[in-house]
């Protein structure tokens, strides 16, 4: 395993880490949504990145293209949610909402365990930006090319955002589903462009990391594909767009872009 970072920065994070999420918790024990984790647990990927590469010891330039890495990718993520499900809606997302059903009088006790788990992920996704501060020499090529692929990847799950909000503030497209742009390859461009945004973060942890470096685009995609993203969007939007969600699930790929395919009678 890399041995970045050192265990007090480490210590350090994960105190902080612990006492904001409990502090959150608290907050959605008043008001009743969890909502704002998902913007906070960007954040804090984000806040940690910088932290690590504020206390390591690796060559100055390693330690800047973490840091800037880490406030990019938490900065654009944590805003477009912030905007998206916090100000845009006081009702609590989906997501938690039908948690909070589910688990009846221990919501607010699973809940606590839930933010510390939150806290506990964020620890773990912010791992590779150590690992790229703790690096010695030079930044590579291979580093270059990485940092591309996140910026590019980043890039285009931005334009998939902003793509579905464009597509959900015209009247005339309520109750449809959006088919516009990186949406009308893949039924979920935004969770493919962020798993690729962690692969190209892996290939710039990887001269440090070595193939550790392969675990958080392994952790993203089982997540995002089979876990909290791909099979929630897709019930919720069964549930409210019905016949005409049937008909792009059979002409779209789910999660890489690709060619649309002819619709078929029956549903996969």
């Amino acid at each position: 395993m890399p041995g970045a970072p050192s265990p007090l920065a480490l210590g350090i994070a994960a105190t902080a880490l612990a006492v904001a999420f409990v502090g959150l918790h608290r907050r959605q024990v008043r008001t009743r949504n969890a909502t704002s984790v998902d913007a906070a647990w960007a954040i804090a990927i984000g806040l940690c990145g910088a932290w690590f590469a504020l206390v390591a010891e690796g060559a100055t330039a390693q330690r800047t293209l973490a840091a800037a890495m880490a406030v990019a990718w938490s900065s654009r993520l944590s805003i477009h949610l912030l905007r998206d499900r916090v100000m845009r809606c006081d009702a609590e997302d989906g997501r938690y909402a039908a948690m909070r059903a589910h688990w009846g009088a221990s919501a607010n006790r699973r809940f606590f365990w839930f933010y510390l788990a939150q806290a506990g992920a964020a620890l773990v996704f912010a791992l590779p930006f150590a690992w790229v501060a703790a690096t010695p020499h030079a930044v590579l090529a291979s580093q270059w090319c990485g940092a591309a692929l996140a910026v590019a990847a980043t890039c285009a799950e931005a334009a998939a955002d902003g793509q579905l909000a464009a597509h959900r503030a015209d009247p005339s497209q309520r109750g449809r589903t959006c088919r516009r742009g990186l949406w009308r390859w893949s039924r979920h461009p935004n969770y493919f462009f962020e798993w690729l945004t962690w692969c190209g973060v892996a290939v710039v942890a990887h001269p440090f990391a070595g193939w550790w470096a392969a675990l958080h685009p392994a952790v993203m995609f089982v997540l995002v594909r089979f876990v909290s993203g791909v099979p929630f969007a897709e019930r919720q939007a069964l549930k409210s767009r019905g016949e005409d969600y049937r008909r792009y699930q059979r002409e779209t790929n789910t999660f890489v872009p690709w060619l649309q395919r002819r619709a078929v009678d029956s549903v996969r």
